[in-house]
């Protein structure tokens, strides 16, 4: 085999478009790593860069909107859209998950062979926000740590993407820039063979080794962060002469002025937790509220109230027929995130309490009113049972405990589940352009009433979009200045003493790497023509080496900010930064070398 690189026309110095075009890729590895700036932020603000400095034609920067793969890429989010709404993303994997049994071990496998096995129909962070309360519904029934289920879920979620070509945008992407140069694309079911290797290996990884390096953590509503609790909640008499007396909840303005939530009344002997805006306070009333001991000493010398010496109710008191305590997590393009509860006025809107907020391992109980929320916060909450419907069916909150079927379109499931078997038979027998056929499902979804045109937008992570439509014209300056080519050049010097195997495991390892600041779909725009040019220096197939970039994109495994898939679970799994680095390096390991053995068996390197 020829394993000498040639030198690209033109690849013996930097040229200054070569210059400016890798000094705009490093300053968006910076700002990416850095997070000060939104991701999509970042992507238009790297596309304006390449249409003022020339680098690419403003018609062919704003074409990227326009493309098949973002076109996918939103009409994916829609179908998917309609598969939770109906509620058979739901069934699925609440049945198989019954499958499970009480074994640790089979839990984990279970659980990931369900959720990869979703994300390869529907976007990773969708597959990854339907299991989440069945998961922790399931660490409860079998006290198993939820620490220990939540991150081989969302693991699971990146690596069964691999497995289709619409499961991750990394896929979709990298068959646009094939397209694009003029090669040979993958097929839908092109990435079944490898991405089955990688999922296999992934879940023998955390059944065998993984799951010894998972944590034990704790969570909002364990029974030890009661304690931390304890501090904050008091009880306190109200005399007949104190202003509180006959005041309803909202006219006391103890929340408004004083910071203090009430949890509870005790009156005649039992606690009420029903309460609303309009509940009387009575003389001798006991209440319970939860703040801070400065507000409350505020609080009682301008009110006249009386603070018991010793408080007797514990926490678990306050759960009643008609009360509960719960947890939630922000979802995933919940509008709630950087608003506090006190700006979308929380408590009058869903009639529930924040009693804490788990955040990065640490749990904030005071001035929660006042809390910028973050998705991966997760939320303590105590309120009316009655009032859960609006915690679930307003789709800024995921409620971690079973989703209630009837709040789905549960008679529409067969005609979703219709529509997503339409589209892949559209793809693999029909030869439609997958783009087509992902539209043409997301139209069938909102003509079938499987969900409304509001909820197909509402489905879409617009972020998303619009990092992928910006970054893409990185990637054509990439090529048309002959930067992907000098870099391919680099890369090969460097490794191609060692062979093609070497180079591969090169393109894998820098996509691995690229993803955890950037993005998957940022990595894959940087990679894939970097790899594209190696192989065509090498002369040898682009398509293995495509595949490598796109699983390597894929292996967002090192910190939570990689995905968010990850994201999500930090917070309901109680989970500190480094808990995934301890589980996911060895993990990108082992996905390293069952590509470098099985991807040139399936996908030869030479022709």
């Amino acid at each position: 085999m020829n394993t000498r690189m040639r030198k690209p026309e033109g690849m013996g110095h930097i040229t200054p478009q070569i210059g400016l075009t890798l000094a705009i890729m490093g300053v968006a590895i910076v700002l990416f790593a850095t997070e000060k700036l939104r991701p999509d932020l970042i992507a238009l603000m790297v596309l304006l860069t390449l249409v003022l400095t020339r680098l690419v034609r403003a018609e062919d920067a704003f074409a990227s909107f326009a493309s098949p793969a973002v076109i996918t890429v939103w009409a994916v989010y829609m179908v998917s859209g309609g598969l939770f709404r109906t509620g058979v993303a739901d069934f699925l994997g609440e049945r198989i998950i019954r499958l499970a049994g009480a074994s640790e071990w089979r839990l984990i496998a279970v659980l990931m062979f369900t959720c990869g096995l979703m994300s390869a129909f529907m976007n990773n962070i969708g597959a990854t926000a339907v299991l989440l309360p069945a998961v922790v519904g399931l660490s409860r029934q079998t006290k198993v740590p939820v620490s220990r289920l939540l991150i081989p879920l969302a693991f699971a979620s990146l690596m069964g993407g691999n497995m289709t070509l619409i499961g991750t945008p990394p896929n979709i992407l990298a068959n646009g820039i094939l397209a694009e140069r003029g090669l040979p694309i993958f097929s839908f079911f092109d990435f079944t063979p490898t991405g089955v290797i990688v999922f296999a290996a992934g879940i023998v990884y955390m059944v065998i080794v993984g799951r010894y390096l998972l944590p034990v953590r704790d969570t909002p509503d364990a029974p030890e962060k009661e304690y931390g609790l304890r501090e904050y909640v008091s009880e306190i008499r109200v005399p007949s002469d104190s202003k509180l007396a006959g005041q309803s909840l909202v006219e006391s303005r103890l929340g408004a002025d004083y910071d203090l939530n009430v949890l509870g009344i005790i009156r005649e002997g039992e606690i009420r937790t029903w309460l609303d805006r309009d509940t009387r306070i009575r003389p001798d009333d006991l209440m319970i509220v939860e703040g801070a001991l400065k507000d409350l000493m505020r609080a009682r010398d301008a009110l006249g109230f009386e603070i018991e010496a010793e408080r007797k109710t514990e926490l678990a008191q306050l759960e009643s027929d008609r009360a509960h305590i719960l947890e939630a997590t922000l979802a995933p393009r919940s509008r709630m995130i950087g608003r506090t509860l006190r700006e979308i006025r929380f408590r009058e809107r869903y009639g529930f309490t924040a009693l804490a907020i788990w955040r990065h391992g640490e749990l904030i109980t005071q001035r929660l009113r006042d809390v910028r929320l973050q998705f991966g916060d997760a939320l303590l909450l105590q309120g009316p049972r009655r009032r859960m419907p609006s915690l679930q069916e307003g789709g800024e909150f995921l409620v971690l405990e079973p989703v209630k079927y009837e709040l789905r379109r549960r008679h529409k499931a067969g005609i979703a589940a219709g529509v997503m078997a339409l589209v892949l038979g559209l793809v693999t027998f029909a030869d439609i352009h997958v783009s087509t056929a992902m539209v043409i499902g997301a139209v069938l979804m909102v003509l079938t009433e499987c969900l409304t045109m509001d909820e197909a937008y509402e489905s879409i992570e617009w972020r998303s979009v619009f990092l992928i439509a910006g970054m893409l014209p990185l990637g054509i300056a990439m090529g048309t200045t002959g930067t992907a080519a000098f870099l391919a050049d680099l890369l090969a010097g460097v490794l191609g003493r060692f062979g093609p195997l070497a180079i591969l495991a090169g393109i894998y390892i820098l996509a691995a790497l690229l993803t955890e600041p950037m993005s998957n779909a940022a990595a894959t725009v940087l990679v894939v023509p970097i790899a594209i040019d190696t192989a065509l220096g090498l002369g040898a197939n682009p398509q293995p080496f495509v595949l490598a970039t796109v699983i390597g994109a894929s292996t967002s495994f090192l910190t939570p900010v990689g995905h968010q898939a990850n994201i999500l679970v930090f917070g309901p799994g109680g989970y500190r930064f480094f808990d995934y680095t301890r589980v996911g390096a060895l993990l990108n390991i082992v996905l390293l070398v069952a590509m470098l053995v099985f991807l040139p068996m399936i996908w030869p390197l030479y022709p």
